[in-house]
């Protein structure tokens, strides 16, 4: 399905993950592409005013905007190869992030915001039709804005397609690539919350917990919609149980506090989306051209900071932050269902019956643990380099941010495949059935973590879970 896009407004989320994760292309309307013509004109007329500095088409760059460019000296300066500004390496970020990149950028042309030419918008466009994305390396991205990052992914239009005045401004200023990032990452947290939900759900049901710890009147007590949302969920996966007697007294203070830390998870993904959607629609280029009929002041064509998102990178820190809080409840739980005497539970750990010595796992997610916990620092805003170049002296955080929340996320979800083979186990033993709404999850995993009744390492399996929860949550609709 392709997506047609005619107005800001078409720039959502659920847009963003069809064509970021979907793979699906896009098209301009032609109402779009008539008020990017209107613009650029418009922009070339206000080029040739004396008394009008247009920072980039009839001035210099950085510390040569002072200089003023006559129409020859204009085409010149558009003309100039970029390649320079590609001088990041390291890492690429997932082809999903680089085309939500791409479908970003086209937020600021589609209403003419940019000016650039048309011809330019077509192209970038064009580079969601399928073939590969240039690599985006994630690291060494330390300037004011995301002219590095954004120089790798559009290297190769200047050399297609002859650059305007304004067209080389438009691909490398503004912030699509915070708005992609933060979609990616809002996107990710809400299917891996569903993941958490049912881990932790299939752990509480081993536990043979109280139902009463996730009871209905909580939601009002607590008076808080996320907990509420989490609380809700928890009864739902965990259903009515197994028919049988459940524990009569109150489970640790890690299964207790399940819905709120959950529920706390859940503010931060909403956070994260509101922002994502906030930031797809936004107008971030530098310079922005202002069309007559918007026009409130006296300044057709202004400079703005647009393209620093502070906002994502504080969603994305909060998200980072409940990641962490649920893999130490994944590891406290691990090893409180291994506690006989706080269980209640047989032991199982596997010296009776030969079958794999569970007993370590705890060991194993401590160090998820620790390493989540170096990366919830906030991430404050940087410097620049060698103290700020011309006019850049501070740099943008946000693929810092977005880096330690891709990590954080992948270290929760190995967390829950070293959590999960643990409580399949604890109702093996005991003989209880998984609740139907559990039964896919630990269906999984017993495909990857096969209980054969061998002693044997165990890494590999919980590695291979791993990948089939990370696989499951990014093919998630």
């Amino acid at each position: 399905m392709t997506v047609i896009l005619d107005s800001r407004t078409d720039f959502t989320l659920e847009n963003y993950r069809t064509v970021a994760w979907g793979g699906a292309p896009v098209a301009i309307s032609p109402a779009a592409r008539e008020k990017m013509t209107k613009a650029r004109a418009y922009l070339m007329a206000l080029a040739e005013r004396p008394e009008i500095s247009i920072y980039g088409v009839n001035t210099g760059y950085g510390h040569h905007a002072r200089y003023r460019l006559d129409a020859e000296a204009r085409q010149k300066h558009a003309a100039q190869p970029t390649f320079h500004r590609a001088a990041s390496w390291g890492d690429a970020v997932p082809e999903r992030v680089a085309r939500g990149i791409v479908f970003a950028r086209l937020a600021n042309f589609i209403e003419g915001h940019a000016a650039c030419s048309p011809a330019l918008a077509d192209a970038v466009a064009a580079m969601l039709d399928g073939a590969p994305l240039p690599p985006v390396p994630a690291r060494g991205q330390g300037g004011a804005g995301e002219i590095v990052s954004l120089s790798h992914l559009f290297l190769r239009l200047p050399e297609r397609h002859a650059m305007a005045p304004k067209d080389m401004l438009s691909l490398v200023n503004g912030s699509p690539a915070a708005s992609a990032l933060v979609s990616d990452a809002s996107l990710s947290a809400r299917a891996r919350l569903h993941l958490v939900a049912e881990v932790l759900a299939l752990s509480a049901e081993a536990f043979n917990a109280p139902h009463g710890h996730f009871a209905a009147e909580l939601q009002g007590y607590w008076n808080n919609p996320h907990d509420s949302e989490a609380l809700s969920l928890l009864r739902t996966l965990m259903g009515p149980g197994h028919g049988g007697a459940r524990r009569p007294y109150q489970a640790p203070v890690s299964i207790r506090i399940l819905p709120r830390v959950l529920g706390e998870a859940f503010r931060a993904t909403a956070m994260a989306e509101e922002i994502a959607r906030q930031s797809l629609m936004a107008v971030t280029d530098n310079p922005v051209v202002i069309p007559e009929d918007e026009q409130t002041g006296p300044d057709p064509v202004i400079s703005t900071g647009g393209y620093h998102n502070i906002q994502a990178v504080s969603a994305m820190d909060a998200l980072v932050a409940a990641y962490t809080n649920l893999a130490v409840l994944a590891g406290r739980i691990a090893a409180k269902l291994q506690d006989n005497p706080v269980s209640q539970l047989p032991p199982f750990l596997g010296w009776a019956d030969g079958r794999s010595y569970l007993g370590v796992l705890p060991m194993a997610m401590v160090g998820y643990e620790e390493e989540m916990r170096m990366l919830a620092q906030p991430t404050l805003l940087p410097g620049s380099e060698s103290g700020g170049y011309a006019q850049d002296d501070v740099a943008s955080p946000v693929f810092l941010a977005w880096s330690k929340v891709e990590r954080a996320g992948m270290l929760l979800e190995q967390t829950l495949a070293t959590l999960a083979p643990v409580a399949v186990r604890a109702l093996d033993v005991t003989g209880r059935p998984v609740p139907e709404p559990l039964r896919a999850i630990a269906d999984l995993v017993a495909l990857h973590f096969p209980d054969t009744g061998e002693n044997r390492p165990m890494g590999k399996d919980i590695a291979d879970l791993a990948t089939a929860f990370r696989e499951r949550i990014h093919s998630a609709p």
